[in-house]
């Protein structure tokens, strides 16, 4: 719990950042799920050419590179699949940021009830984790409601995350120990 406290100021960041992450998916909806589309399909592709590069080295100094070429194979293809079909590559996205929510959500309750004995406010924790799940079980159960509508909801549940976070960590602030 120290170590939490110590970093107060690290919780407030993340919090900081998910609420400009929101308010810009909510102000520029249509662009924010594109630049999220492209952008994965950018990584993927570099990935898989950094994979390749390794796969050749790896050839060069006799070691094992066969993995790193289906990891390579599989990167480049996942980003010019992204390029040539952004809107099912946007669906897939919308599943795996959905996981990563319900996920992230189940962890954060865990986490604020083995820290109930040890901070106060620990709800906002767990608060947080229920609108992470929340937020993850709306997107599979509605996947066809537009980029707009997602977008718009990725924006409010960033702010409200954020919100919470940085209550958390202004709390977190004041359990502090004073410096020697």
């Amino acid at each position: 719990m120290n170590a939490l406290a110590r970093n107060w100021w690290a919780v407030v960041f993340r919090g900081v950042l998910a609420i400009a992450f929101g308010l810009i998916a909510f102000f520029y909806s249509p662009t924010t799920l594109a630049a999220l589309v492209l952008l994965f399909g950018a990584y993927a592709l570099v990935d898989g050419v950094f994979a390749f590069v390794a796969a050749v080295r790896a050839a060069a100094r006799h070691e094992r590179w066969g993995a790193l070429i289906l990891e390579a194979v599989s990167g480049v293809a996942a980003g010019i699949l992204t390029f040539l079909w952004p809107a099912m590559t946007a669906l897939i996205l919308l599943y795996l940021i959905a996981a990563w929510a319900i996920l992230t959500g189940v962890f954060e309750v865990v986490a604020a009830v083995r820290l109930r004995k040890d901070i106060q406010g620990e709800w906002m924790l767990a608060l947080g984790g229920i609108v992470s799940v929340a937020f993850g079980v709306l997107l599979v159960l509605f996947p066809g409601s537009g980029a707009l509508v997602v977008t718009w909801i990725i924006g409010i549940y960033a702010v409200m995350f954020g919100i919470l976070l940085v209550g958390l960590g202004l709390r977190l602030r004041g359990m502090t120990p004073a410096p020697a």
